[in-house]
């Protein structure tokens, strides 16, 4: 798995770069952002304003691929960012973006419309995210079905109410309210919290679904089949699963990367698969848009990066973005960012 890369979130591994090395290097990935083709010493010179000679920026940029951070498919040809190199710009030298407050406003404006279901608002999101930054809109709610379960605590909030806390095996959280038929105290809640880890811990959650209306010890229990018959009945409402929605594949096919069908069927058909993309953007640390840069030759997508924004909550998902490695990161995971945190706040309001 390609690693998380985040402004400020700087690596052991990281070169010590002086002033002029930096801004030859940003000079570099930023030509090389614009005009998606090699750059060579005499580009820097006349368009990035560096006062150098080529010979001298020949020098620095052979130091910068000797540290991994540039690399040339031949001789003659100029340099382009490694994957590491982007990771080290990403983590060093970048800042995001400071996006302007009428398109702050529109982010806003636009998901608080599709707030009806959690289907609806990832697909608006996906669309939002695809719109504003011209790459492929991603968003996902992962189904826990094949997590396993660590704990459950049950908390009253009111005579009917009770909140179900999941703990998971992986380290994750998830939370139910349950509206009981009968009031339960505290005490009974507490008899029931135990019966219900005696009986389920270590089951996947398909499994324990599933076990809330057929095993015969939680139904004999009243108290135990009061609160598993109303953990039935909100467990769609509140863990749920979608496909991997997209949105804006014609923008990503603009991009000359993917400009051959060569170059973009393995992309499409990886994303049309799925799994990986899913389990790769929920993976990230919640409530922040992150990058991770090429993301292997297994999946078809090694020539992508993805930028996503792990959404923090009971709803196990995520929003994000997929374009080619020569993007514009401080651009996208200010979008990513944005649109992440509103739709975590919609999901939990």
């Amino acid at each position: 798995m390609t690693s998380l890369a985040f402004p400020g979130g700087r690596s052991t591994e990281d070169p010590d770069l002086d002033d002029r090395l930096r801004d030859v290097f940003v000079a570099l990935v930023t030509l090389h952002g614009e005009t998606a083709r090699p750059v060579g010493s005499e580009a820097i010179a006349r368009d990035a304003g560096i006062p150098l000679s080529p010979a001298s920026l020949r020098h620095d940029l052979s130091e910068l691929e000797g540290l991994g951070l540039l690399e040339r498919s031949h001789a003659s040809s100029g340099r382009v960012p490694t994957a590491r190199g982007y990771e080290f710009f990403i983590r060093a030298l970048l800042t995001p973006a400071a996006l302007p407050d009428p398109l702050l406003e529109r982010i806003r404006r636009e998901l608080q419309r599709s707030t009806r279901d959690v289907e609806a608002l990832l697909r608006e999101a996906s669309r939002i995210l695809s719109a504003l930054t011209e790459q492929l809109g991603l968003a996902v709610a992962h189904s826990l079905d094949e997590e396993r379960l660590e704990r459950i605590d049950l908390e009253p909030l009111d005579e009917r109410a009770v909140v179900m806390v999941i703990d998971l095996a992986s380290g994750g959280a998830h939370t139910l309210v349950l509206r009981l038929d009968t009031p339960l105290d505290r005490a009974e809640l507490a008899e029931v919290a135990v019966v219900l880890r005696e009986r389920l811990t270590g089951l996947r959650i398909a499994e324990v679904r599933e076990r809330f209306g057929a095993d015969p010890e939680l139904i004999r229990r009243t108290a135990v089949r009061l609160v598993g018959r109303a953990a039935v009945e909100q467990w769609s409402d509140g863990i749920v699963a979608t496909p991997l929605i997209t949105a804006g594949t014609s923008r990503i096919a603009q991009h000359p990367e993917f400009a051959s069908a060569q170059a973009l069927g393995p992309v499409l058909r990886a994303v049309e698969a799925g799994t990986s993309l899913e389990h790769l953007m929920v993976s990230g640390v919640e409530g922040h848009a992150a990058v991770r840069v090429g993301l292997g030759a297994s999946s078809g997508l090694e020539t992508c990066s993805l930028v996503s924004f792990t959404l923090p909550g009971h709803v196990r998902g995520a929003v994000g973005v997929l374009g080619p490695v020569r993007m514009n990161y401080a651009y996208a995971l200010a979008v990513v960012d944005q649109v992440g945190t509103h739709v975590a706040e919609l999901l939990q309001s």
